[in-house]
């Protein structure tokens, strides 16, 4: 079937991976790395004393690991960063603003890496070469001329690394604000806050190893085929042990259908897949909470029926607070609106249950964005662990709760303290042992930042990676914010759309890669989804003499800056690294002889308080969350959007323009529906049309879009973002955490 001469649309796929993310993989590398430079970088990747891939969190295998530790998505991200092609002076001279702003993201991430610092002037219309010197010295002059520090925000993404976070941090601390936003607040920020109130502590906890003891998994609102296709490998395998894998999720992914593991080179080529979920659950949009008080209910039936058979009544008593408060609300909740905001049918619920009772409470849940971004994923997340705790299924080995992370060192850019409220003993500990006075007021979140550049109180806007425009929520909005800006600065690797919407006066500082040498013997940290913290060591000669490490940048841009008033030693911070980890040893606990430890190979884990069953809270238990259950409606008419990737993509940067999964080729702004609601709205299959977004009196519309049906519950949508992030209203947030609703937005659908 066909839309148009481009575009073509066949069956989804009914596994993943396999010949063609081989072929494909391949095919990145060779196009833009080469055979040599692409060849030593997959060999490096993930390896003990090689780098991180500058992909997706899930972590390396503790002990052996394959020639081949990389999967499809990460073999695209070497390709993109070990490329041979260079944006220089030439080609910036070559093409205005405009120019650039007319074409689209993949070109833009084809033209190569920046290979110096680049200068957009006020009412220039190129971006011109300029000095290291230079350029630091025009963001110190700006820094320095604000009225307060406050009017400063320093966005960060998930690539940096720990020792530059930690540097980025402190700097933006002695200058004098909280105002650290970054990636995490769109993402993963539900997570921490929901589990830190139920359990003590942020972080999953589980190891690789848990999955290989597990006796169920639940993989909820994620797609590991398409976001982090190595984790298939570890559900492959717990899976042929034996382990039961359930799929809760509105869309059916390849990747919790089936696998062909790459390196299997027979199944591989006679394309036998591993089946993997052996129950799909097809959860409405936003039905997770009711579905897991569902769950809970039908659990507290079968203890009535048969008392001290199903919960663990013992862990209940002596790890827990509120159970009867919880048990009083359950018992109240009806099964008839369990099963309508859930959209799953009692008896579903009722056959899930059994597969948690069947085995020893072994119970794994994972979950991605299809959790956080809503309006109430701090309570459905927190639901989720009532189940657990109901069940004594944390700290025990097989066990435990796996939010899965984005990108690469996300979750350890949180743990060396970029964010806008870290706890008085964090920033009592950089006081103490860096001699700064750190600021107590809570800084703006990354929705704050947009509405304060927006009011133009924020005048200047400096991203430590990332592609700030393109993941924010309401992209015309945050464009209006970041042109009231007098300077928007940008650390990147390539070319994206953030260089393009500037404020007064511009700047791109372009950084080493994560797989390229930094100097004589340095080398970086990152911390995986499961609390692990390795070293990373580039391998590749750098795509230009003219770039600088994120380490030496932030250890400049402090010098020019704070200068002889800050107590800190920027310049001689920055050229060790090991005198950065030193200071991280002191400030954040559990880093101990963090140098030597990170050389061992596969690193260390830090410490993980609940994976022990000592509970971080005030009370000193882990506590039943009591929320009101609750999903997100549309009105009569109307659907229910969330935004989703693409196979050939990785977060805001796009590799090609095919979903090869979903069966969706050379196009990027289509959205998918239930086939009946499109026939109920007179919409052929593939037909162009409008999409506006509903917030209040709020009104958004993404033009000609390519309507494809899919498999899906009735009244849901999903498109690509960051295409469609234009139709998430900014003021549409998680209630506690604050993360754009990025999976609920109410839109209308008509033709184009």
């Amino acid at each position: 079937m066909s839309g148009s001469d481009q575009f073509q649309l066949s069956d989804p796929k009914q596994w993943a991976a396999g010949i063609p993310a081989v072929t494909s993989s391949l095919g990145h590398i060779l196009r833009e790395a080469g055979p040599i430079r692409g060849a030593r970088g997959l060999l490096e990747m993930n390896q003990a004393g090689g780098f991180d891939c500058p992909s997706c969190a899930w972590p390396d295998p503790d002990g052996e690991r394959s020639f081949a530790e990389f999967c499809e998505n990460g073999a695209k991200a070497l390709a993109s960063e070990a490329t041979r092609n260079l944006a220089d002076a030439e080609f910036f001279a070559q093409h205005s603003i405009a120019d650039l702003a007319a074409q689209n993201d993949l070109w833009h991430d084809r033209q190569g890496r920046i290979a110096m610092p680049m200068l957009l002037r006020p009412g220039a219309t190129h971006y011109q070469p300029v000095s290291w010197d230079a350029a630091f010295e025009i963001i110190a002059i700006h820094l320095k001329s604000l009225a307060s520090p406050n009017d400063a925000i320093f966005y960060t993404s998930g690539r940096a690394s720990n020792e530059a976070a930690f540097l980025y941090q402190l700097f933006a601390r002695d200058y004098g604000t909280n105002n650290l936003p970054d990636c995490s607040n769109m993402c993963h920020e539900s997570s921490g806050l929901a589990m830190k109130e139920s359990i003590g502590i942020g972080k999953g906890t589980v190891t690789l190893d848990d999955f290989l003891e597990a006796d169920t998994i639940l993989c909820v609102g994620q797609n590991p085929g398409t976001n982090h296709p190595r984790m298939l490998g570890t559900l492959q395998s717990a899976v042929l042990r034996g382990t039961k894998l359930v799929a809760i999720n509105p869309l059916k992914e390849a990747g919790l259908v089936g696998f062909v593991h790459p390196q299997h080179p027979v199944a591989s080529l006679l394309g036998k897949a591993t089946a993997l979920a052996s129950q799909f659950i097809r959860v409405r949009v936003n039905g997770d909470l009711a579905l897991f008080r569902g769950l809970a209910k039908a659990l507290l039936e079968a203890e009535s029926s048969d008392p001290g058979a199903v919960l663990e009544s013992s862990f209940i008593q002596k790890h827990t607070l509120q159970f009867s408060d919880y048990q009083s609300l359950v018992a109240a909740t009806p099964w008839s609106e369990i099963t309508r905001m859930s959209g799953v049918a009692e008896a579903e619920i009722r056959a899930l249950t059994a597969t948690l009772m069947d085995g020893s409470r072994r119970i794994i849940t994972c979950w991605a964005m299809g959790l956080t971004q809503h309006r109430n994923a701090v309570a459905t997340i927190r639901e989720v662990v009532n189940v657990h705790l109901m069940l004594g299924a944390i700290g025990r080995p097989g066990a435990g709760l796996c939010p899965v992370r984005g990108h690469s060192n996300v979750q350890g850019d949180r743990t060396m303290g970029i964010y806008e409220k870290m706890p008085e003993a964090f920033l009592a500990a950089l006081d103490r042992e860096c001699g700064i006075h750190a600021p107590r007021a809570p800084g703006f979140d990354t929705v704050a930042a947009i509405h304060a550049m927006h009011r133009g109180e924020a005048k200047v806007f400096f991203a430590l990676g990332g592609n700030f425009l393109q993941a924010s929520p309401d992209t015309d909005y945050t464009a209006a914010g970041l042109k009231n800006c007098e300077l928007t600065c940008h650390v990147s690797t390539k070319l994206n759309r953030s260089h393009l919407v500037t404020g007064r006066t511009a700047l791109i500082l372009p950084c080493l890669g994560r797989s390229e040498l930094d100097g004589e013997g340095q080398f970086v940290t990152c911390e995986n989804s499961m609390g692990v913290v390795q070293m990373s060591r580039g391998v590749l000669a750098p795509a230009s003499n003219d770039l600088l490490s994120e380490v030496e940048i932030i250890g400049r841009l402090a010098e020019a800056v704070l200068g002889s008033s800050s107590p800190v030693p920027w310049r001689w911070l920055a050229e060790d690294y090991d005198r950065i980890r030193s200071l991280i040893e002191r400030v954040v606990p559990g880093f101990e002889n963090y140098t030597e430890r990170a050389c061992q190979p596969g690193g260390f884990y830090l410490p993980n308080s609940a994976k022990h069953l000592i509970w971080e809270t005030p009370s000193g238990k882990a506590t039943f969350s009591l929320a009101a259950m609750d999903v997100f409606e549309a009105a009569p008419g109307r659907l229910v959007l969330q935004t989703i990737r693409s196979h050939d993509q990785f977060n805001t940067t796009i590799y090609g323009m095919d979903d090869r999964y979903r069966g969706i080729s050379n196009a990027r702004r289509i959205v998918l529906v239930n086939p009946d609601d499109l026939r109920d709205r007179g919409i052929p299959p593939c037909s162009p049309v409008d999409l506006t977004s509903i917030w209040g009196d709020e009104r958004r519309t993404a033009k000609a879009f390519i309507a494809i049906p899919y498999e899906m519950p009735r009244g849901s949508a999903a498109a690509y973002f960051p295409e469609a992030n234009v139709l998430v209203p900014v003021g549409s947030q998680a209630e506690g955490s604050g993360t754009p609703t990025s999976k609920a937005i109410e839109i209308e659908i008509v033709r184009s």
